[in-house]
């Protein structure tokens, strides 16, 4: 199957494009770091760029995961987190529309929310129900796993960070979610490809409601980091969602502890 992957250098997408690339046809793209040789430079807020990267390649499905996940960025720069998350994600939809490709669009639980960065994505998700040939939109949470792209700063590189320097870390007990796994994404969007299932949303998480001290602690402490917890009163919501779906649909899950397993031996293989 030809498929297109938006994002493809990002921590998210270069874990999705590095499952994806060697079972489907799979061009990804990027916007300022080339992880891959072989991905094609887009600026998805360019409407006419991208009209061009999606009649060129002509793809059946389309993989939107290129977006500016960094709360405290899209906090401090509104505008751009809309151009980036809402507008360009318009832009990608109207493109698929031209060429009749199906999206899966990679979400947040976030758009649950408040913030402005689970505003844009909520709005994206907007944009996505307008795909004609057919959308499925994920809801990750927070996502830890393995990805070729090690330097960007999102929680699980953290942890890879203190790994490395050896050094102690201290991570927050006061905010729980259900985490993601990066490997399960991507699992669940090859079973989508192969399946006729379409205009759904699907939570993608771990039924467990863990902090961001019991990720550290569980993956960490196996290999001699020290870990502690502080309450830092982050007072962020708890969106708990109603993971039913994905056994509805006969998608891939994942128990806590079947993914931190996984987790500490992705480490163990990396090392």
């Amino acid at each position: 199957m030809d498929i297109l992957l938006t994002g493809a250098s990002g921590y998210v997408g270069a874990g999705i494009y590095g499952c994806l690339k060697d079972k489907h046809n799979t061009t990804g793209t990027y916007h300022s770091n080339r992880l891959f040789a072989q991905l094609h430079k887009l600026d998805i807020t360019n409407k006419e760029g991208v009209l061009k990267v999606v009649s060129e390649v002509n793809p059946e499905v389309i993989i939107h995961a290129a977006a500016n996940a960094s709360g405290s960025w899209c906090d401090q720069n509104p505008d751009l987190a809309r151009s980036i998350n809402e507008k360009g994600t318009g832009y990608i939809v109207d493109a698929a529309n031209k060429v009749n490709a199906k999206i899966i669009y990679i979400s947040s639980f976030a758009a649950l929310g408040t913030t402005v960065y689970g505003k844009t994505k909520l709005s994206g998700e907007d944009f996505v129900r307008k795909t004609n040939a057919g959308f499925i939109i994920l809801r990750p949470s927070l996502i830890v796993g393995y990805s070729p792209n090690t330097e960007n700063d999102r929680p699980f590189n953290r942890l890879l960070k203190n790994l490395r320097e050896r050094t102690p870390a201290r991570y927050d007990t006061s905010w729980k979610f259900q985490p993601t796994y990066l490997r399960h994404i991507s699992e669940v969007i090859l079973k989508l490809i192969e399946s006729d299932i379409s205009n759904e949303i699907i939570p993608v998480a771990v039924p467990e409601l863990k902090s961001r001290f019991d990720l550290a602690y569980d993956i960490l402490s196996p290999f001699g980091i020290e870990v502690a917890g502080e309450d830092r009163n982050e007072g962020s919501p708890v969106f708990s969602q109603d993971l039913s779906k994905l056994g509805e649909l006969c998608l891939p899950q994942y128990s806590y502890s079947e993914m931190i397993e996984a987790i500490r031996q992705e480490i163990r293989d990396k090392a």
